[in-house]
């Protein structure tokens, strides 16, 4: 495998942020800093890494919390990437103010992600996959050449995410996600990866392409 992965489950949501470094490089990126910041700096110091980039699957809190102590701890901060869709849920403190959660969200998104963009760890290729139905403005990253994609809250291991918000950030402002559209973001941009292709989802366990489609109940409609 080229790409050496760090998996970390952080913050109230148990949520799963990644650290993503090229074999040989000295770079990394964090996908999703959810939460203790400090915690994943001393991942990356560990391996003697620098994080030069952030980037989000979506805009929910348990996605960003630690954004801030991520940038804070790295110099010069790493800019952060996001889908324009999601802008007003991050600047409305990704929902977390429902919650009773108050924290940092560290510096704005200046890197606009849209679907079909190429970004690079090192010398490996991600692709940006638009799919929205959990949040309006939701990506994932897609790695070709270690059959891999970093999915979010898109699907998880026999589920998918929630489409239950009255709204995706509290307050009545902000609705935007719908189950329809989430069902149309997977069939259109997961399922027709490889059976091998593996899932790094935002939650739980990695899956695969396979698994999903063959057991994964929402998914038999």
């Amino acid at each position: 495998m080229n790409l050496q992965v760090v998996t970390m489950t952080l913050g109230p949501a148990e949520t799963n942020t990644y650290l993503v470094a090229a074999a040989g490089s000295q770079k990394a990126v964090v996908i999703d800093p959810s939460w203790d910041g400090h915690l994943i700096l001393d991942e990356a110091k560990k391996r003697n890494w620098r994080i030069t980039n952030i980037w989000l699957t979506h805009a929910h809190f348990d996605h960003f919390g630690g954004s801030a102590a991520v940038a804070d701890g790295t110099s010069p901060p790493p800019p952060v990437a996001l889908h324009s869709e999601d802008y007003p849920l991050w600047r409305a403190n990704g929902g977390g103010d429902s919650y009773g959660l108050k924290f940092d969200p560290g510096p704005e998104p200046t890197i606009d992600l849209a679907h079909g963009q190429t970004l690079y760890v090192g010398d490996i290729e991600f692709q940006v996959r638009f799919a929205p139905g959990h949040t309006r403005g939701h990506v994932m990253f897609y790695v070709p050449s270690d059959k891999l994609m970093f999915v979010g809250d898109v699907i998880f291991q026999m589920s998918i995410g929630r489409t239950d918000f009255p709204n995706d950030a509290g307050g009545g402002q902000l609705p935007g996600s719908n189950h329809n559209t989430l069902i149309e973001s997977i069939h259109r941009e997961v399922l027709g990866l490889p059976d091998e292709t593996r899932l790094l989802p935002g939650h739980g366990p990695a899956t695969t392409v396979g698994d999903e489609r063959r057991f994964n109940p929402f998914l038999q409609e």
